[in-house]
């Protein structure tokens, strides 16, 4: 929060301008009838300096406003927004650092233009309340931006898992175990790992674990995988040799009180991932995989068993490597969830790098075209006896006229009921990408011509449709009105 003699000069500098932009003033008209210099007044209205009280009152006198009116906190109707906004935690929750942007920036911003930005912020707010934009999703929208705008790949984190490794005589080209990880983690930080505290709290089944900082106690469920309890080691001992304080206490996290917990979870997840996953070692084998004429599923498989890890992080790691090693930036990573028997696939998590790819997230529960290898593999899962499934797709958009393959795999989730999730991560086919990966040009790799929801869509004669074309249809009709109009309008001239 702003301390209150920061909100005081702040709140006076932008009545001061408001006044004096209403009276039609200038600075330098102001400074002359005043007798006042013109930059210790503008160091007012930016709210650098908050004038005495012989200088309130000439102000009050020069430009005929109350003396009681200038000093008090109270904005008018049209600046009572920023007021708010200036009064709360926003300026300071928001990682404005992150962007290259200084807070006394954006104050300056809003010192100079307060009644547009006012404007801007209330369709900012009317967005987020229309939206069901809660406080997480904006962390989680500003976090997304952070790895996009550094095509999701982080030297520093990748530098520091490398000098862990020699410190800790881990050799990156082996497949790293969970057992090598928690020796490191009970003989160097002291920790005491628990597996039986979380099966006595039935709620608690969707937890994988929770550590408890006053004991150094990290309570882990016993139904966890190995891939996955070597992610958590890996996490753990990232937060410790990274010196993190400020961090989330549960994985997968509850809550979490500000951005910075949000991007040391982050961090620490990749720390884990280039850890388990090393960066010399995938680059090596994916070079010799896309060299290959021919797709080959077994192939693929061959290189993510070679890591003790999830699906999830093997592909996660991908949007880590692709873009820096080999130059494919033109990509997104998506992670759907589905409820047994539901109609309803939830995008619970996608990164675009570069652009916003064609398959996005939507906010107008529309539904997502079943033509995609996302679904097709959840689809898979539930109508067969298979633990795990897999799809290669080249996904032709209509509109706009792009192509992508795409790589998903699909497995239950083993925390939750009837719940199954895929993860899919597709790259554009550009001339680079065709270079790069021979396979490519394979005929056998199904093609399917797809939208983004069924709403949207203007494939015809789709069997896998479930909704009509409503929103396209409504833009249609839109378009042949305006025609009509322009119609009549053209005969009249």
């Amino acid at each position: 929060m702003l301390i209150e003699d920061e909100y005081i000069r702040l709140i006076f500098g932008l009545k001061l301008k408001q006044i004096r932009t209403e009276k039609k003033l200038s600075l330098f008209g102001l400074a002359k009838l005043t007798g006042l210099s013109k930059s210790y007044l503008n160091e007012i209205e930016k709210g650098k300096k908050y004038p005495k009280t012989d200088k309130i009152s000439l102000l009050s006198e020069s430009l005929k406003v109350p003396y009681d009116h200038l000093v008090s906190l109270k904005l008018d109707k049209n600046l009572a927004p920023i007021g708010e906004i200036l009064q709360s935690k926003i300026l300071k929750e928001i990682p404005l650092d992150l962007f290259g942007i200084k807070e006394n920036n954006l104050i300056d911003i809003i010192a100079n233009a307060p009644a547009k930005v006012n404007a801007f912020i209330s369709t900012i707010i009317k967005i987020a309340q229309n939206y069901n934009l809660t406080r997480e999703s904006f962390f989680l929208a500003s976090l997304r931006s952070y790895q996009e705008a550094h095509n999701n790949y982080f030297e520093e984190i990748e530098e520091s898992v490398v000098k862990f490794a020699k410190a800790y005589h881990i050799d990156l080209n082996k497949k790293i175990l969970s057992k090598d990880l928690e020796d490191i983690l009970t003989e160097e930080f002291n920790y005491t790992i628990d597996t039986e505290e979380l099966s006595k709290h039935q709620n608690l089944v969707v937890l994988r674990t929770i550590y408890i900082p006053k004991k150094n106690i990290l309570l882990i469920s016993k139904n966890i995988s190995e891939a996955q309890k070597t992610f958590i080691f890996a996490k753990e001992l990232a937060y410790n040799y990274l010196k993190t304080e400020n961090r989330l206490y549960t994985f997968p996290w509850i809550k979490f009180e500000s951005f910075d917990q949000v991007l040391n979870n982050f961090i620490a997840s990749y720390f884990a991932g280039a850890l388990i996953i090393s960066k010399k070692s995938l680059t090596k084998e994916l070079k010799k995989f896309f060299d290959l004429r021919q797709w080959k599923q077994a192939d693929f498989e061959k290189i993510i068993q070679k890591y003790n890890c999830s699906v999830e992080t093997f592909y996660q790691r991908l949007t880590n490597i692709l873009p820096k090693q080999f130059h494919i930036k033109n990509l997104f990573f998506l992670r759907f969830t589905h409820q047994f028997n539901s109609n309803t696939f939830r995008l619970s998590k996608e990164l675009h790098i570069t652009q916003q790819q064609a398959p996005h997230a939507n906010r107008n529960n529309e539904h997502y075209c079943r033509r995609w290898v996302s679904l097709k593999t959840i689809q898979e899962l539930e109508s067969t006896e298979k633990t795990a499934t897999f799809g290669l797709q080249i996904s032709s958009y209509k509109n706009p006229n792009n192509e992508y393959i795409v790589f998903s795999s699909a497995t239950p989730d083993p925390f939750r009921k009837n719940l199954n999730r895929s993860v899919s991560i597709g790259l554009l086919l550009s001339p680079h990408l065709k270079k790069k990966l021979r396979f490519t040009k394979d005929e056998a790799i199904p093609k399917k011509t797809v939208g983004v929801t069924c709403e949207t869509c203007a494939v015809e004669n789709c069997k896998e449709r479930i909704a009509e074309p409503s929103t396209l249809n409504r833009q249609q009709q839109y378009i042949e009105i305006s025609n009509t109009v322009n119609n009549i309008i053209d005969s009249y001239s």
